[in-house]
């Protein structure tokens, strides 16, 4: 991985842990991008429930926020430093407990959505990318999200 992409990814987590402080009590980490994925993650100790299992609010906040990130490095990228980014639409499946710290896997969009996308904000201003995350233990899928993010420039 190039080495400016981890410093993105460094700066971008300060981001979130200033502007979202639920980001930085929950220790969600954007960990490295691989295999056209964004790899996220959070500690389990801070984020169960009452079974001693992933509570599933957190689960769905590091989805989502995984997501948003997607979406925020793929806007930074295309040379907008300004955005406004907001999920609209999500749809998460709860398919096994989680025990362990959570690691999530966002696909990044495809060169054909980045393409269309970009040229959504650049002729109108806005767009959106439809963004799929699943968070994933011992090679199982626990949870399977899909998200729909507008993004305004």
């Amino acid at each position: 991985m190039n080495k400016g992409l981890m410093l993105d990814l460094k700066k971008l987590q300060e981001k979130l842990y200033k502007e979202i402080p639920l980001t930085k009590f929950m220790e969600i980490k954007l960990n490295k991008i691989q295999n056209n994925s964004l790899i996220t993650s959070a500690n389990f100790e801070k984020n169960k429930n009452d079974k001693n299992t992933g509570f599933a609010g957190s689960l769905s906040t590091l989805v989502t926020i995984s997501g948003w990130c997607a979406c925020y490095l793929n806007t930074i990228k295309l040379g907008y430093g300004k955005s406004m980014i907001a999920i609209i639409k999500s749809d998460t499946s709860y398919k096994a407990a989680v025990t362990k710290d959570f690691y999530c896997e966002t696909i990044l969009p495809s060169k054909e959505e980045i393409d269309l996308f970009k040229k959504k904000l650049e002729n109108k201003k806005s767009s959106s990318l439809r963004i799929k995350s699943q968070i994933i233990e011992d090679k199982k899928v626990c949870v399977k999200f899909e998200g729909i993010y507008i993004i305004k420039v």
